[in-house]
């Protein structure tokens, strides 16, 4: 699973831009003005790659509270005749230059990635990857191993393990001693290894760690489910832009007569070329700038 586990949170930070629905249908007014779906899906290539992880109700509800406080704040801009200012015309074409930039990204970039690639990412690696077994298993923790050997005593003679946890364990946060389904590493190492060791329905003699003694009883024990292609879909989808996006930057850095004027900064440049470090990756800038 560390190979999921891997895939999964270098792709967590992208998020894959929607396409702008046919029927770009208003979703809220703001004094009057019409916010549309467009909106939302142009919000989202904005600051989508910022919400990571958010459900997806939760996330177009950020997203609308973003376009409401945009309208909000253009809309105050333009009471204060902001639009007349000398600079305004020098942002208005910086952000004409992004829109271009963003429009060709998502032809280019995200438009080039498709879920039949996706699909080989996940058939090839899906082949390299052991089920990861985890066990299922209960405990009592006691502070002294004396204490430990009479619960062991009581329960080799017939006593349930459950009903004496509940009486003894110093653990109340597990009811009746369940810990749930583990892995290995999830564990104190001493724990660990005595309750893998175990077999279905065996006890435990007593087992030291830095919480005291323990008695652990296995309840049961199975192999991890492997994802599937729908649960890493997204992800692999994501992580597929990310080299996309680079190969696609490089190609036209590569073709580019780029000229750095300002001396301090072209030195900056220079110094970090020469020890070896590399421009921002696409899926950076993207997560930053876009």
């Amino acid at each position: 699973m560390k190979l999921w586990s891997a895939l999964l949170l270098l792709a967590a930070s992208m998020f894959l831009v929607p396409p702008v629905l046919a029927d770009d249908a208003v979703v809220a007014r703001v004094n009057g003005v019409e916010i549309k779906q467009s909106d939302l899906d142009f919000a989202a290539s904005e600051v989508g790659p910022r919400l990571g992880t958010v459900r997806p109700d939760d996330r177009k509800r950020i997203l609308m509270q973003f376009v409401i406080e945009n309208e909000l704040m253009a809309g105050a801009g333009e009471k204060e005749k902001l639009d007349e200012a000398d600079t305004f015309a020098k942002r208005e074409a910086y952000h004409r230059r992004r829109a271009l930039r963003d429009a060709y990204f998502d032809k280019n970039v995200t438009g080039g990635v498709s879920e039949a690639e996706a699909k080989k990412v996940f058939e090839e690696n899906i082949a390299k990857v052991k089920p990861e077994q985890e066990i299922k298993a209960r405990h009592i923790l006691v502070d002294t191993e004396d204490q430990a050997k009479a619960i062991k005593a009581e329960l080799d003679g017939g006593a349930d393990f459950a009903k004496l946890a509940s009486e003894k364990s110093k653990d109340k946060n597990a009811e009746g001693g369940d810990l749930g389904f583990f892995t290995r590493g999830q564990m104190l190492k001493p724990f660990e290894d005595a309750a893998f060791a175990l077999d279905v329905g065996q006890i435990s003699d007593p087992v030291k760690t830095s919480f005291g003694w323990h008695i652990i009883q296995v309840e049961e024990k199975r192999d991890q489910e492997l994802p599937t292609f729908e649960d890493v879909k997204d992800p692999i989808m994501s992580q597929l832009v990310v080299r996309k996006a680079q190969t696609v930057v490089n190609d036209l850095r590569s073709n580019a007569d780029i000229e750095i004027v300002d001396p301090e900064i072209k030195r900056s440049m220079e110094d970090a070329a020469m020890r070896g470090e590399a421009p921002p990756l696409p899926d950076e800038e993207f997560n930053e700038d876009h």
